[in-house]
């Protein structure tokens, strides 16, 4: 049997999440209102914490089970099906998130199992 990791160890892998998250979030706000024009990597955020990015990936799938950019692209896809709810052309969504048209379908059909295109009728028939 392995032996339990020390509580502070434990406490330490959730606050780098929290962390990580908190900074992510904060990047896509900045994203969003066009503070900064280009999206960050995951050894970006892992600077930002002054930690390795392999220490970074390591413990949020140690904490969470998932990887560092799962929480990434699942943030860009929460952003990108709010822009589509309120009727945005795909091209400007791409474009905001910092995505050319062409990539940002096929990142989208890929995240959702779904084109972008069966997303955004569907949104139209609900309304």
């Amino acid at each position: 049997m392995p032996v339990p990791l020390p509580k502070k160890i434990l406490a330490r892998q959730h606050e780098i999440f929290a962390d990580y998250v908190r900074e992510l979030d904060k990047h896509l706000d900045d994203i969003m209102n066009d503070r900064v024009t280009e999206m960050l990597e995951i050894r970006d955020f892992a600077e930002l914490l002054h930690i390795h990015p392999t220490h970074l990936t390591n413990t949020i799938k140690l904490t969470t089970g998932k990887s560092p950019c799962w929480y990434f692209e699942a943030r860009i896809m929460d952003l990108a099906k709010e822009m589509i709810q309120q009727h945005k052309p795909i091209k400007e969504v791409a474009f905001k998130l910092t995505f050319d048209a062409s990539n940002f379908t096929k990142f989208f059909k890929r995240f959702e199992g779904i084109t972008l295109k069966n997303t955004a009728n569907a949104i139209s028939e609900k309304h």
